[in-house]
């Protein structure tokens, strides 16, 4: 069989060169899809070193926040004072300090509100006519009162659009405090009318507003290696860069409020009934289910309450990211406790009666699983809760808090869609504790590296929901996750490509956010995980990411860079074509040739051997024979080539004195697959045989790193091979199955006729 081997494989070789035009060409620059990825990334260097983590002189600064706040209900305002501490962590002195204004990107002058072309439509809602031309447009923003020195010094700011500049009396050595105050306050918008990531909903019916409050501080921006300050300004799609710090905040509401936010509450008997008191103590202990600690009756008693009175809820966090809170009088409060590691965390859900049945029964469950799973895939959470605030609209996250939608009808029903999208939503904004308020990263510039690890992880927790509470997916096989499956992510891929950008882009300057930065990652990363490196190797390498760049401002270097140095495999030509270009994955099956042995080559084989080169009186004895008619060959006459086939094989090694332990195979295909899609892939292909079996081969992505055009196989059996199917279980997000299969399945009822003549 060695000999054998051996004959076929010059014939092989030698039909390659014979085909090769041996004219000299022009040269070319390395266009391999499988080179290093040197252009692309930055250089490491002694703050994110080569192998992804960070190096001996990474650093970040310290910012530490206390602010006494305080929300006029009646008049829908927030009024706030705060004392900023920073640390100087860098090696740089710094003349000036930059502050993000977000709010401002709701002023009525705001360069963002006309960032976007618009066209006049043939028709317009008589809503939507009056808020665009007969109403006066929401005038928000913050009103900056003042900024000074620890000492009551005043200091000189310039505001531009979203930024404040801070200078400084004397620049700030490395390794120096500086500690100032501002004072402010702005107009809160109604984020189901006016839009925005937070804000409040009023509810007509009983004349309450329910808060959920972000972005309401002037917060320092990073000052970081990579981008020094980064002052990008915001413009509504891509989110926050914030270093991290310890918060003290007080606020102030009506004293019929119920409240949650980012930090331990430090005042709970202060701010709470007697009642609610012993059910929040009882709750700590409570481990199998969630706890009421203010129930749908007593929420809508407070609704007609309208207290006079205030409270100060005061809470106190540690080495967080930023602060939000949620607040009305009309919110239900039910929380568990959770053990995660060593420690124990709440998880928390708040929401109006308007939530429930919905909320009652699956908020905090969501939240359950969301701090289990990830933390199995990632670390353990740090943080001592986890809260759900039901805001209509919403889905928006902040350490320790965020809020999401799924509202049910008015009648209480609802349908699979909102229970989904509710549980998604939850399981998505809780997930971002993770990724990006402790796993850092530069939301502003790569929304993908928070959005797609996020949607990724939510995707592995959506499928664990489905296995813990069988009871909610009913009669599915698992949960429906709307991303994650490369499946859904054709009709993307394959879209017009004057409206599709890199992965690799600014969130400003993409068309579909959604399937840019949340739906194409995240399937990439299951395909990495399902497809390429097998779950045990990608598991171990996503964990050493997340663990090394805890509460730290990873880079998308560091991330690609730690999954390669975490697992052994080469990735470079994975993050070029699914991260850096719009390419696309079309791999099928160009032709099948069946070859059989023959002591007396016929015709045509010897015109073949004769311009290939061979003495056609010093032949080798025996040489393969192509089947002319291989695209459609009769089965009966392939079997009886093969008797015949391997008849000459016996008589040949028997004259040979050769051995064979075991039996020979009759059959011989070359089977030739093509790529017109740009991406290369794993080739993942199932051969299917007359007898009714089948076999299923992975060949590795480096096959195509020769000829990224085409490639061969040959397959040996002794069954009749009667189809080949690449991708059968379409995994690698293949945009165009009509050529995936021989024969085409383009018509099946010819492909079962096949099928069916094969086995007679």
């Amino acid at each position: 069989m060695k000999y054998l081997k051996t004959n076929f494989y010059i014939l092989i070789v030698f039909l390659f060169i014979a085909n090769t035009n041996a004219q000299i060409q022009q040269g070319h620059t390395n266009s391999n899809k499988f080179k290093q990825l040197y252009d692309q990334f930055a250089n490491p260097n002694r703050y994110h070193n080569a192998s992804g983590a960070p190096g001996v002189d990474y650093y970040q600064q310290k910012v530490d926040y206390k602010m006494e706040l305080e929300l006029d209900d009646a008049s829908s305002k927030l009024y706030g004072e705060e004392v900023i501490t920073y640390t100087n962590n860098s090696p740089d002195q710094l003349p000036y300090l930059w502050l993000q204004l977000d709010q401002n990107i709701r002023k009525k002058d705001a360069p963002s509100l006309e960032k976007n072309g618009a066209s006049n439509s043939v028709t317009v809602r008589p809503s939507s006519f009056i808020s665009n031309y007969a109403e006066d447009s929401f005038d928000g923003g913050f009103n900056i009162e003042w900024v000074k020195d620890e000492n009551g010094n005043s200091l000189p700011h310039k505001i531009n659009q979203t930024m404040m500049r801070v200078d400084l009396p004397n620049a700030i050595d490395p390794g120096e405090i500086f500690i100032f105050k501002i004072k402010w306050w702005y107009n809160i918008n109604n984020h189901v009318d006016d839009g925005g990531r937070s804000g409040y909903e009023f509810f007509p019916e009983d004349g309450n507003k329910a808060y959920v409050i972000a972005q309401f501080f002037p917060r320092l921006c990073v000052y970081n290696d990579v981008e020094g300050w980064q002052n990008y300004q915001f413009w509504g799609n891509g989110e926050f860069a914030l270093e991290f710090g310890d918060y003290q905040v007080n606020i102030t509401v009506p004293s019929d409020h119920i409240m949650e936010a980012t930090g331990r509450l430090q005042n709970p008997k202060e701010v709470l009934t007697r009642q609610e008191y012993r059910r929040f103590q009882a709750s700590e202990y409570s481990f199998d289910k969630p706890v009421l600690i203010v129930t749908q009756e007593e929420a809508k008693a407070k609704e007609s309450s309208f207290s006079k009175k205030k409270s100060t809820w005061k809470f106190d966090a540690k080495n967080v990211r930023d602060f939000g809170f949620a607040t009305s009088r009309k919110f239900i409060w039910d929380q568990q406790a959770v053990q995660v590691g060593p420690q124990k965390v709440m998880a928390v859900s708040l929401y109006p009666k308007e939530g429930n049945p919905l909320w009652e029964e699956y908020s905090t469950k969501a939240v359950v699983q969301t701090l289990k799973s990830y933390s199995k895939f990632t670390f353990d959470y740090p943080y001592p809760k986890a809260v759900s605030v039901h805001a209509k609209s919403q889905g928006m996250e902040y350490p320790m808090i965020c809020w999401n939608y799924g509202r049910p009808d008015e009648d209480g029903t609802y349908s699979d869609r909102t229970k989904f999208g509710m549980i998604s939503v939850i399981i998505h904004e809780v997930g971002h504790n993770y990724f990006p308020m402790i796993v850092n990263s530069d939301e502003r510039q790569w929304g993908w590296m928070d959005e797609g690890l996020d949607t990724f992880m939510q995707y592995l927790t959506e499928q664990e929901f489905g296995e813990t509470y069988p009871n909610s997916i009913g009669s599915l096989d698992v949960y429906p996750s709307r991303r994650g499956d490369p499946q859904k992510i054709v009709p993307y891929m394959s879209g017009n490509q004057d409206f599709i950008s890199p992965i690799m882009s600014n969130p400003e300057n993409v068309y579909q956010l959604g399937a840019n930065a949340y739906a194409k990652p995240a399937t990439a990363l299951n395909i990495l995980r399902e497809t390429i490196m097998g779950r045990e190797t990608f598991d171990h390498a996503f964990k050493t990411y997340s663990q090394r760049w805890m509460f730290k401002h990873p880079t998308p270097e560091d991330f690609f860079r730690t999954m390669e140095d975490a697992s052994a495999i080469d990735l470079d030509w994975f993050w070029r074509g699914w991260f850096y270009t719009t390419e696309v994955v079309d791999i099928g099956v160009k032709n099948v040739t069946q070859y059989y042995f023959s002591d007396t080559p016929d015709l045509e084989t010897k015109k073949r051997l004769k311009a290939y080169g061979y003495d056609l009186d010093n032949l080798p004895e025996m040489v393969f024979k192509i089947d002319e008619e291989s695209e459609s060959f009769d089965p009966k006459i392939a079997k009886a080539n093969a008797i015949q086939d391997s008849e000459i094989l016996k008589n040949y090694l028997n004259k040979e004195g050769l051995e064979v332990n075991n039996t020979p195979p009759k059959f011989f295909y070359e089977v030739e697959f093509d790529k017109p899609g740009g991406l290369v892939m794993p080739l993942i292909v199932e051969y299917s045989y007359a007898d009714g079996s089948s076999e299923r081969i992975t060949y590795p992505v480096q096959l195509w790193r020769k000829n990224e055009k085409s490639v061969r196989k040959v397959i040996s059996s002794n069954k009749v091979l009667v189809g080949v199917t690449v991708d059968p279980d379409k995994v690698t997000a293949d945009i165009n199955t009509n050529n995936n299969s021989w024969p085409k399945k383009e018509n099946p009822s010819e492909f079962d006729k096949f099928k069916a003549r094969i086995k007679g």
